[in-house]
């Protein structure tokens, strides 16, 4: 007896259209197979289709004997200009036989070699365009790539040049394609009768047809006119027959397989190029093998044909990235007759259509591993790339109507990858980009553009031999986005940062620069990669993240501790680190490694490295003292002049006006627009407020659960009006700032007072020791003065315990003769909050939730008034179709649900710390609602009563525990008797510890979101479950929890 065949919900005559995304339907068609698993059905406009996800399932349907190839919708709309081509014909079309056997030689492995000099022609064409626009050109590279590949295509196969690398602007037919292409797939989605009535977009479609047949048929008319003695296609096409039929084919035919060839044999293949790039800058591991590979068979020399057999990892990078982003995602089969699938578990009837899930089938654990969403090209060398199962790696089909042209696509990619990293280091524009696509008929990465960086030791390729591994400075003084200041020693401050602190310390040891004496730059640590300064200090200022480095950070820390010799001989630096004592066992280990391996490989350290822990009441002093030593050493070592009065606000205010503008985002190149949906009240009155919010994502924004949510806040409306107050300013008054020196602040621009201090600096963070030696220092009376030193001595009491601010201290001395560039200076840049995502793509993919505390409690300072969260009281302000700036931030790898739903979960949580879990939760409802086998989540929740924060005991969990997803353990701190007398999440763990032993011997993954106090409350009790289990020490126990966390525990902390 067979299973049915799941299916989402529908609506009368839509079906399921509905249920997929508009603008990239391929996101719908993953998170269906993320919901549903291995298959489903969709019925969309009368149409029906199968949606197989699995290798088993692609596998079976492979076999030729039982299915064959169909023309999915989207395909069959291309037939408007494609015709009977080799890409859209039916099997019985004659032409498709007739085209297939007279070209199949001009696509063998020999003809292919042969078009070796023209691919490199079009390759040195993009390579030479990159350079001369230098470093500081913002790439499009799917938009370069598509101009590579798309003259490639018209070169080896037609002899024609299209020259679009010497056009300002894209060549007519890939305007005309590229909308045409749009146009097809929105055909594809759209009922008959509305197409029907859409003039305009009816008469556009129409021209573009003609644009494209109008190249074809100008290209076949000029070889008729000039012929020419090489055996490319299209001579192939005009001249020779069919050893078969004796028939050879129609102009309209040689028309239709031309389009064909320039539509399918360029679009794919670039869209396989800029995936490559995108995972190659997002793994720098994978970017230093492949460069290395690069200079080791070509050195200073030019590719040449006998390279690309040794070019072996060049070529896994590609597998690899055709494996996690064909660009051809998609294809269709149907049965020759009615039949069963999975071992006869899904009937499927005679010619129904079974649409083939390439991106999930190549990313099926069951072949690919446990590991199998990382990029990793090493899967494909060494025998392991032929020692796949059969139709396990299938980006180009397979069988008759697989792709004829993938030979020409693997050497063009591989030509072109090896020809661009040899003579370029990339970096993201935006380091914090996470992949967004953009569909067409096939996908590529939307908003991705790069810079393209000359590698300093491959400037000069053909003229002057440089060894290999040797750091030069490059003719290009500064990377992209580099600010420098005008006057003094060079002074190069890097930084390297996720959430913001790194990069706020690194922008005031530059903005401080030229008070002594130095011209600073301010850049990432990745613009630094294999070009680091040598003409004054560097200065580092970089984080751990779960002992990772930042994202802009990534790259030179893979090609530091990859240096082999004294190549940092001539470079002077010092080293202060970020870090968190919550990761003990990664605490400051980047910032550590890096000073150790710069000293290792040459460098000269001018100061000891200094460090921060974020979870220390000293993590600001900690900077403070560190950068007094280093204006110390600094101008002594490099003899600069130092001003008399380095207190002097390095910022110039001047009034400009009264109109009002609000700047634009600060320093966080990945935030856009969203919306606020909904914004609720989760918590019983009386009890501190906790809210729930929908926030409407902006398009192309995607998440995981467990993934963060980045907020650019604004202060608290009462705190910048106590701040302009305070100054004897107006809201409403306009300056225009001017700096000497790199700044975050908007300069030389209006900007209102409010909106400056509103959105640009924090106003609420507690005073450092450098500040109140600096308002020490302007004019006040003998009295604050000695209340200045009182707070000073006695800083970790009267200061830090009670989170008193510059502003605090300001309204509290108002003889302290301060202005407003003065406090400037003394104030952080604003930096974003990142709150954890409390929901799940499959709940609703374009739609995220927050779980969020706000903060609004009695002042520590002394103040009548209570202190109010920054980024929470933003956000309880905001009402339905408020505006926000957003961002999705990835959390580590190991804080995501595992892939198989079947495996069991244990959480830990109190308060909004349940946020991820719940997204993980959510996760699996919908999982089990689709029909899939889910293991059960055991939910520890901490909160005060059932009756005030039992956060959605009465909506979701009550829903999920019905529905068998989730077993929820609460503990009440002020209703015990009603939580087995627990009090604590780490005392209900004890009492429920047999069930938490079961979950482990189940193969249960466990996690932990909530504050230092609540991780380590877990901790203990785990340790002392284990303990109790194995009748062990104390220190066993310890090294039983420590080998059970590296691969089966994870925590989220936060305070």
């Amino acid at each position: 007896m067979t299973t049915p065949i799941p299916s989402p919900p529908s609506v009368p005559f839509l079906g399921h259209m509905t249920a997929l995304d508009r603008e990239i339907p391929h996101l719908s068609f993953l998170l269906l197979a993320d919901q549903y698993g291995e298959i489903y059905q969709l019925n969309i406009l009368t149409r029906k289709a199968v949606v197989v996800n699995s290798y088993e399932l692609v596998n079976e349907v492979s076999d030729e004997t039982r299915f064959e190839k169909t023309i999915p919708q989207t395909l069959l709309e291309t037939r408007s200009a494609l015709g009977d081509g080799l890409f859209t014909a039916y099997k019985d079309e004659p032409n498709w036989g007739i085209a297939h056997r007279m070209l199949m030689p001009a696509f063998g492995n020999i003809a292919i070699r042969d078009m070796f000099d023209d691919m490199m022609d079009i390759a040195q064409q993009l390579v030479l365009k990159w350079e001369r626009f230098g470093p500081a050109h913002v790439i499009d590279p799917a938009e370069d790539f598509t101009r590579l590949t798309f003259d490639t295509i018209a070169l080896t196969a037609m002899t024609y040049r299209l020259n679009s690398f010497y056009r300002d602007t894209n060549h007519p037919f890939i305007q005309a394609m590229g909308d045409f292409l749009i146009e097809a797939n929105a055909r594809a989605n759209r009922p008959t009768l509305v197409t029907a009535v859409m003039r305009g977009t009816n008469a556009k479609y129409e021209q573009d047809i003609k644009t494209m047949a109008d190249l074809a048929d100008q290209i076949i008319a000029d070889r008729r006119k000039t012929p020419i003695d090489k055996p490319d296609l299209l001579n192939k096409m005009l001249y020779e027959k069919d050893s078969k039929t004796g028939q050879g084919l129609s102009d309209e035919n040689i028309r239709f397989n031309l389009l064909t060839f320039l539509l399918a044999g360029h679009e794919t293949t670039s869209g396989t190029l800029t995936f490559a790039l995108y995972h190659l800058i997002k793994n720098p591991e994978s970017m230093r093998k492949l460069q290395e590979e690069v200079d080791e068979v070509l050195g200073d020399q030019t590719l040449q044909l006998s390279d690309l057999g040794r070019l072996k990892y060049t070529m896994a990078v590609i597998r690899e990235a055709l494996r996690l982003n064909s660009p051809a995602a998609q294809r269709v089969v149907k049965p020759k007759e009615d039949t069963t699938i999975g071992g006869g578990k899904y009937f499927i009837p005679k010619g129904v259509n079974i649409v083939i899930n390439t991106w999930k089938h190549h990313r099926d654990p069951e072949v690919w591993g446990e590991d199998a969403e990382l990029f990793r090209p090493e899967r494909m060398l060494d025998g392991k790339f032929e020692a796949l199962p059969p139709n396990a790696w299938q980006p180009f089909g397979y069988g008759s109507r697989a792709c004829i042209g993938r030979a020409l696509a693997l050497q063009e990619a591989q030509i072109c990858l090896a020809c661009i990293v040899q003579k370029f280091n990339f970096e993201m524009k935006d380091a914090s980009y996470e992949l967004r696509l953009k569909q067409t008929m096939t996908l590529k990465p939307g908003g991705f553009y790069v810079h393209a960086i000359p590698r300093p030791e491959k400037a000069n390729i053909l003229k002057v031999p440089s060894k290999p591994g040797q750091v030069k400075e490059s003719k290009q003084k500064y990377a992209p986005g580099v600010q420098v200041s005008e006057t003094g020693h060079p002074l190069h401050v890097l930084y390297g940062s996720n959430a913001g602190s790194s990069e706020a310390f690194a922008q005031r040891i530059a903005s401080e620069a030229a008070a002594y004496g130095f011209r600073a730059s301010f850049q990432t640590l990745d613009s630094a990669t294999n070009n680091i300064p040598t003409d004054g200090p560097v200065v580092i200022v970089t984080a751990s993240f779960e002992g990772e480095p930042a994202d802009n950070a990534a790259r030179f820390f893979d090609w530091l501790v990859n240096l082999k010799r004294q190549e940092l001989a001539n470079v002077q630096y010092a080293v202060f680190g970020c870090g968190n004592r919550d990761w003990s066992r990664t605490y400051q280990r980047i910032p550590r490694l890096i000073d150790e391996h710069m000293g290792e490989r040459g460098a000269e350290r001018i100061l000891p490295r200094g460090e921060a822990d974020a979870s220390s009441a000293d993590f600001f002093t900690s900077f403070d003292e560190w950068v007094e030593k280093l204006w110390e050493v600094l101008p002594n070592k490099y003899k600069t002049t130092v001003s008399k009065d380095t207190s002097t606000p390095a910022l110039t205010v001047k009034e400009v006006g009264s109109t009002t503008q609000r700047a634009e985002a600060l320093r966080q190149p990945d935030i856009q627009v969203g919306t606020v949906l909904e914004n609720t009240v989760l918590t019983a009155p009386g009890t501190p407020e906790k809210r729930h919010l929908v926030i409407q994502l902006p398009d192309g924004m995607s998440y995981r659960a467990g993934d963060y949510l980045a907020i650019l806040p604004t202060n608290p409306a009462r705190t910048v009006e106590r701040t302009i107050a305070r100054l004897g300013l107006s809201q409403e008054q306009q300056v225009s700032l001017s700096s000497p020196g790199p700044t975050s602040l908007p300069v030389d621009q209006a900007v209102t007072v409010y909106n400056l201090l509103s959105g640009y600096v924090e106003l609420q963070q507690p005073a450092t020791l450098r500040d109140l030696q600096q308002l020490s220092e302007l004019e006040s009376s003998p009295e604050t003065k000695q209340a200045l030193n009182d707070l000073s001595t006695n800083y970790s009491d009267k200061v830090q315990a009670k989170r008193l601010s510059v502003l605090d201290i300001l309204e509290e001395h108002p003889d302290i003769k301060i202005d407003l560039g003065k406090l400037l200076t003394l104030l952080p840049s604003m930096r974003i909050r990142q709150y954890s995502i409390s929901s799940s793509p499959l709940w609703n993919a374009s739609q995220a939730t927050l779980t969020v505390s706000i903060v609004d409690a009695p002042s520590l300072s002394g103040r009548s008034e209570p202190f109010l969260g920054v980024a929470s009281t933003y956000l309880a302000s905001l009402r339905p179709g408020s505006k926000l700036q957003v961002s999705v931030r990835s959390s580590s790898q190991a804080f995501h649900p595992p892939q198989d739903p079947s495996v069991p979960l244990v959480l830990f949580c109190a308060g909004t710390g349940l946020a991820p879990l719940r997204g993980f939760i959510q996760d699996r409802a919908y999982q089990k609602k689709a029909g899939r086998q889910v293991g059960k989540a055991l939910l520890f929740f901490g909160c005060r009563k059932p009756t005030d924060d039992y956060l959605y005991s009465q909506s979701d969990l009550k829903e999920w525990t019905e529905l068998g997803v989730v077993d929820v353990r609460p503990a009440f701190s002020r209703a015990s008797d009603e939580s087995q007398g627990c009090k604590y999440v780490q005392d209900r763990a004890w009492h429920d510890r047999e069930d938490i032993n079961n979950a482990f011997d189940a193969g249960a993954r466990f996690f932990t979101c909530g504050s230092r106090k609540i991780a380590e409350g877990v901790r203990t009790v785990l340790t002392a479950i284990i303990k109790d289990r194995h009748g062990t020490d104390d220190a066993t126990a310890e090294k039983l929890f420590e080998r059970a966390s590296l691969s089966r525990y994870a925590t989220d902390i936060f305070d």
